[in-house]
């Protein structure tokens, strides 16, 4: 990759600074000034709704010209109701306690010192995204309540809505007497600007990627700044042998169809042998109404008849597209096993009406969230109550899940003392 120029790189340094400067002056923000800002900025974006709008349709006409995945173009749209969204995610985390200052835990020493555990924020955060314009908003709302500078670097498909969206935000920030720089995009769309973005350790506290398994890897491996790692979705559904059948089909067709461009849309299933015979033509007849394609294993497509064969790299990928995998088991060990081997540790459910099966799939399966008869479409900031979110993460240091505000803080010790030394 060639190298950025010197006018590149002072255009990052300079955002650095900025942004050093910008997040002690937010530490001292007073959780009320936060509020009101917030809500200025969700307000705000409901009456520059038109404007980007406008964005936005310059940057989907290009990713038609481009030949964008229907699964993607997904992600980037926005409509009235997705900026409403944004607005009321920003709403939501307005309702949300503050975590910063809060006293997690305190104890004296021997010695009398009084020490406290207290949340703080990160500092500067960096999130790496492709083309979900809505993320410039929920992150931003996220970072300010924490009390997080953040700099954003959206990818090239998206760069006229993020602009616009960004835009909004600066400019309420501004009417709220906070300084703009709480929020900063890099507007250069140069792969070479994004590689030296990653090596900011010396402005940037922490690093999040969002979007595609191929970005997130290119930054976990590049990155020399400590990474969150929000992960792609293989969320799996595995139908139990004592499942209410007519419950599983809408939770499947909800979790496959109703957005298929998402991380936490059910790209696998997994059926009990003992109830493919009676449950797959139902299945499959409402996949195909959907204009889902099935790639099943031996067993299932014997019973489906009209359905292709499912490869190895079937079990393992995420389609965000009309596609799904099915695979049959002979047990709920046998299910487990299988989803552990295949998924990506975001999201996956059992559907069963058998308390002690549904028990072992929660203890079993090692995701970041494992239900019983619901649709992984669940797993999301919004839905879990946290306002809008940051990502969803897959690993297990130091969150897990959405994230919403808790993860976004770290923590100092305070202690104090009366002359107390060492000895």
């Amino acid at each position: 990759m060639s190298e950025i120029s010197k006018e590149q790189s002072a255009m990052l340094e300079e955002i650095g600074k900025r942004a050093i400067q910008v997040k002690y002056e937010l530490q001292e923000l007073r959780t009320e000034q936060k509020n009101e800002a917030l809500m200025r900025v969700a307000d705000g974006l409901l009456a520059d709704a038109q404007k980007i709008l406008a964005a936005n349709e310059q940057d989907m006409q290009k990713g038609k010209e481009h030949g964008m995945h229907e699964g993607l173009l997904d992600r980037l749209k926005l409509t009235d109701a997705r900026i409403e969204a944004m607005a009321e995610g920003l709403r939501q985390v307005v309702a949300l306690n503050d975590p910063i200052g809060t006293v997690m835990e305190r104890f004296t020493h021997p010695n009398g010192m009084e020490i406290k555990q207290v949340r703080v924020p990160l500092g500067v955060i960096g999130i790496i995204y492709e083309s979900r314009p809505n993320v410039t908003a929920d992150a931003f709302g996220l970072c300010f309540k924490t009390g997080n500078a953040v700099i954003l670097k959206g990818g090239s498909d998206a760069i006229c809505s993020n602009t616009a969206i960004t835009e909004s935000i600066r400019g309420s920030l501004k009417a709220a007497g906070i300084c703009a720089d709480a929020v900063q995009l890099i507007t250069d769309t140069d792969r070479a600007v994004t590689a030296q973005f990653m090596k900011m350790n010396h402005y940037v506290d922490v690093l999040i990627p969002r979007g595609g398994a191929g970005l997130i890897r290119a930054v976990v491996e590049s990155a020399s700044i400590p990474v969150i790692e929000t992960g792609t979705g293989n969320c799996h559904i595995y139908v139990d042998q004592d499942a209410d059948l007519k419950k599983a089909i809408p939770i499947i067709i909800n979790a496959k169809t109703q957005r298929i461009g998402v991380c936490n849309a059910c790209e696998s299933l997994v059926i009990h042998e003992k109830i493919k015979d009676a449950f797959l033509p139902m299945l499959a007849e409402e996949l195909k109404k959907n204009h889902v394609e099935m790639r099943a294993d031996e067993q299932a497509a014997e019973v489906i008849g009209d359905c292709t064969a499912a490869t190895e790299e079937d079990f393992a990928r995420e389609y965000l597209d009309y596609i799904i995998s099915i695979k049959t088991v002979g047990s709920a060990e046998e299910a487990i096993a299988h989803i552990n081997r295949y998924h990506t540790g975001h999201s996956d459910s059992i559907i069963t009406e058998n308390k002690e099966t549904a028990q072992r799939f929660l203890d079993g399966v090692d995701s970041a969230c494992v239900y019983v008869n619901v649709s992984t479409r669940f797993t999301d900031g919004f839905e879990f109550g946290f306002g809008a979110e940051i990502g969803i993460s897959t690993q297990k240091l130091h969150a897990r899940g959405p994230m919403g505000l808790r993860e976004l803080t770290s923590y100092k010790y305070q202690v104090v003392g009366d002359g107390q030394i060492r000895g």
